[in-house]
């Protein structure tokens, strides 16, 4: 499946670390498993204090496929994602965080899927991870802009977007729900993104994390409509509401 003469890869793999020396060789070995293999993976290294750039360099050291780069202060998941998505050389910008993994599938499938209905924006099931057990989640087969404002069913490390129907579309600079606004962006020029129920990506919670605080998470979904998208008050309460009454019945 090699692509048009304007991109020398086919996927580019975005991966922001901050701190992730624990996690990090997991997320790459998942990508290195992939059964599609023309792929390049970008890692940025956001001011971490731990070993995670040492690591980084160690593991690149020995895949030509890796490639880091390294922010000397933390500047955000939204800006390390944007300085990979900048040096990108991929025909689709697929996203991994660090503390998250792929099937070996993951890839192959979910191209394929794109290709076949002609998508330019795609997410998958995954299975949610966290010290409490496990469990999938299940994703719809397509969803609109319309129907995403009302709750978020695209888990981050999930996507792919194609940027030869696209062009290259950075996140926005947001503290949290960064990844739900580019979505929500993509959508106002897709009639919908497509959806491949599989539990293809394996998505770790840790007790403390930004996306764990439920309040944290409410105040930065009114902020993302509120501000960023300048919706007016009552939409932007009524969307948080629906964001939030979804999560609770999904448990």
């Amino acid at each position: 499946m090699t692509e048009t003469a304007n991109f020398p890869v086919t996927v580019s793999v975005i991966t922001p670390a901050r701190n992730a020396a624990d996690v990090l060789a997991r997320a790459v070995a998942s990508v290195q498993a992939q059964t599609f293999a023309d792929w390049e993976m970008i890692i940025v290294d956001d001011g971490s204090s731990d070993m995670t750039a040492a690591l980084a360099q160690t593991l690149a050291q020995s895949d030509p496929r890796l490639q880091v780069l390294c922010h000397a202060t933390g500047t955000g998941a939204a800006k390390a994602r944007n300085t990979a998505i900048k040096a990108a050389r991929g025909r689709y910008i697929a996203f991994l965080d660090a503390d998250d993994a792929w099937v070996p599938e993951k890839l192959a499938q979910q191209l394929r899927v794109m290709r076949d209905r002609q998508a330019g924006l795609s997410y998958t099931g995954f299975m949610r991870l966290s010290a409490s057990g496990q469990r999938q989640v299940q994703v719809p087969k397509r969803v609109t802009r319309a129907e995403l404002l009302l709750g978020n069913c695209i888990g981050c490390s999930t996507v792919i977007y194609d940027r030869a129907m696209l062009g290259t579309v950075l996140m926005p600079d947001l503290p949290m729900r960064q990844d739900y606004a580019l979505w929500l962006t993509l959508l106002a020029r897709l009639p919908y993104a497509v959806g491949v129920d599989a539990p293809l990506v394996s998505l770790y919670t840790t007790p403390g994390s930004l996306s764990s605080n439920k309040w944290r998470a409410m105040r930065a979904t009114w902020a993302m409509h509120h501000r960023h998208f300048e919706t007016g008050p009552f939409l932007s309460a009524l969307y948080v509401a629906s964001h939030t009454l979804r999560r609770l019945r999904r448990g």
